[in-house]
């Protein structure tokens, strides 16, 4: 145990000093190696490229590069113009609408950080300009990209179903109904301050019927996207790895021969960008294998099994404490990170109490993400406040609105399990 304290000690020194993530956990994760001689040296290379062999793990870079591919083939404008018309009257306007475009963006992009950093270069100037404070602005381009890890095909979904050996299928539809609460209580959150304030709705007129169908008929085929790779996985038509590589083709599909947005130059710039994405995953996924091993072998799981345990053993009240200690850590570190590192520790506690598994990691994953909105190192925080440039400050004050709303529905998830669950037992048993 104190030579586990003492790598987490240096983890946290140099993630402190700037050191990239991975290059952190990987070096922390040699040093238990170091303390424990009579453990073979040969061992952090073998769990390095271990690590990477899981053929689940494929899914990620497909998703990845589809992802890009779907950012690239226009579908971004399209979505935009149909949550305008769909939310544009409300108050609070266009904030109202940065809302709806994460939820939809979340079957697109996968990624909290790119979705909210696209709409900080498509939204945030001019929600500032229609009156809208700084703070406030940033605030929700951020917190509201929260729903987009959610949202199959979710590359958070993937790491934790593949490392605790959940089906991902039925993460993928446990997502739905969540993101649709958290859409609603930021949304609420949004009018009450936009009614406080007096911010303008972004349209005065009801959209026409005319207007209803164009916009639905732009963006109807990213709508269908997690459709369809529900669909596959429900029928055994995909597994999870061959369902990236259907996203795949669709996102070409739709590029070339829908909307006609991808040529040559977009092509290979998507390509460009997925080689670097894929890269820092992997290589962070695979150094990782170095400290999780050291967890494994102090019994770590164990003994913060029975420190939560000692407290309480009502499951409900064990995953509060697992969602406070998660967003804890989450200001400090990467919620893909969080995701790798935890789930061996915090999924076994709650099967053993008899919690499900899918509910246990939508949950989770939630609670992992809200930690890129948080100082002092929230990664979609600092990319809208550069973006818009507002000081952390300033953002955090006027994002506590949106704080609260997303607490209330955390607490909602956890004791009312069904709002999770039903999707997937409907579509899967």
């Amino acid at each position: 145990m104190t030579n586990m304290l003492i790598v987490a000690l240096l983890f946290f020194v140099l993630m402190a000093i700037g050191m990239p993530v991975a290059f952190a956990i990987g070096i922390a994760g040699v040093v238990f190696f170091v303390q424990n001689p009579d453990l073979p040296f040969t061992i952090p290379a073998q769990v390095t490229i271990s690590q990477t062999q899981n053929f689940a793990l494929l899914a990620v870079p497909l998703f990845i590069l589809a992802g890009n591919f779907m950012n690239r083939s226009g579908i971004t404008e399209r979505l935009l113009d149909l949550a305008s018309v769909l939310t544009g009257r409300l108050k609070g306007g266009l904030a109202q609408v940065s809302i709806l475009l994460s939820a939809l963006m979340g079957g697109v992009s996968g990624s909290a950080i790119a979705d909210a950093a696209m709409q900080s270069r498509v939204l945030g100037e001019e929600m500032t300009r229609r009156g809208m404070s700084p703070g406030f602005t940033a605030g929700v381009l951020s917190f509201g990209s929260i729903l987009t890890p959610i949202i199959p095909p979710g590359i958070g979904m993937i790491l934790y179903g593949t490392i605790g050996q959940v089906s991902i299928g039925r993460l993928f539809a446990a997502g739905f109904i969540p993101a649709l609460m958290l859409g609603l209580g930021l949304s609420f959150a949004v009018w009450l301050t936009a009614k406080k304030r007096n911010y303008p709705p972004q349209r005065t007129t009801r959209p026409s019927l005319a207007e209803y169908g164009s916009a639905f008929r732009g963006g109807i085929w990213a709508l269908l996207f997690p459709v369809f790779l529900l669909a596959g996985l429900r029928m055994g038509i995909f597994t999870p790895s061959e369902i990236g590589a259907f996203a795949v083709v669709y996102a070409l599909f739709i590029g070339i021969l829908v909307y006609r947005k991808m040529n040559a130059k977009g092509f290979v710039h998507a390509l460009e960008i997925s080689l670097g994405d894929v890269g820092a995953v992997m290589f962070l996924i695979s150094l990782s294998a170095i400290f999780s091993y050291g967890i494994v072998f102090e019994r770590i799981p164990e003994v913060i099994s029975e420190g939560i345990t000692s407290i309480t053993d009502d499951v409900s009240l064990v995953m509060v404490l697992i969602v406070i200690l998660v967003i804890i850590a989450g200001c400090f570190i990467d919620a893909t990170v969080l995701i790798i590192m935890m789930t061996p520790i915090f999924l076994p506690l709650v099967r053993s109490l008899g919690g499900d598994p899918v509910h246990f990691g939508i949950v989770f994953i939630v609670a992992a993400t809200i930690g890129n909105f948080t100082p002092p190192v929230g990664a979609a925080m600092y990319t809208v406040c550069s973006i818009l440039k507002v000081r952390v400050g300033t953002y955090t004050r006027e994002s506590v609105p949106l704080m609260i709303a997303i607490a209330i529905v955390s607490l909602l998830l956890i004791f009312v399990p069904k709002a999770v669950l039903f999707l997937p037992n409907l579509l899967f048993g």
